[in-house]
């Protein structure tokens, strides 16, 4: 449920189905029959969305790798002006320890490119709607005007990386140009 020592006391609802967890905006204090009769219809009719966890937004977010947290997803991940690459990860893994340097030189690589985006996400300490990662590292493309969102599972390798960033982007293609 995510809930620490400094959220008590709070009322919580939690959907085991889809793991859905809700908290009630009223104080513990001021809650009466009708305010938790309230609050449990609204999250069975919709009309209370659902609690998503977030670190804060970091400050400088500037890097080659772009962070993200789960209040900033939707303006970052699901920009349809841009490609994303998205490493979901937690910090413990050590599958996710050893992509971390090639996954900062691919952020390297795509730096100076302003239609992708090379981003991570801490999907241990950050939530965001639709996104239900089931085991770390996992890498997403999610495409320019299309963020249905393409799971990458080739080789975790840098070249590799490059390479499908690149065909992905058309990257390829614009530094062709440019040498022309």
């Amino acid at each position: 449920m995510g809930v620490t020592a400094d959220d008590l006391p709070t009322l919580r609802v939690i959907k085991p189905a889809d793991m859905k967890k809700y908290v009630s905006d009223v104080k513990p204090a001021d809650h009466t029959v009708d305010t938790i009769g309230a609050f449990v219809d609204g999250v069975n009719d919709g009309s209370v969305k659902p609690h998503l966890k977030s670190e804060p937004v970091p400050e400088p977010n500037d890097g080659p790798v772009t962070v993200v947290v789960g209040t900033q997803y939707d303006e970052i991940v699901m920009d349809k002006t841009k490609d994303v690459f998205v490493k979901y990860y937690a910090p413990w893994c050590g599958h996710c320890k050893k992509l971390a340097p090639e996954w900062e030189s691919l952020g390297e690589a795509f730096k100076d490119n302003k239609d992708v985006v090379i981003a991570k996400f801490d999907a241990t300490a950050n939530e965001a709607e639709g996104v239900n990662i089931k085991g770390y590292p996992t890498l997403i493309w999610y495409p320019k005007g299309d963020k249905a969102g393409v799971t990458y599972d080739g080789e975790r390798a840098l070249e590799a990386l490059k390479t499908f960033v690149s065909e992905k982007s058309g990257a390829s293609a614009e530094a062709q140009k440019e040498d022309l």
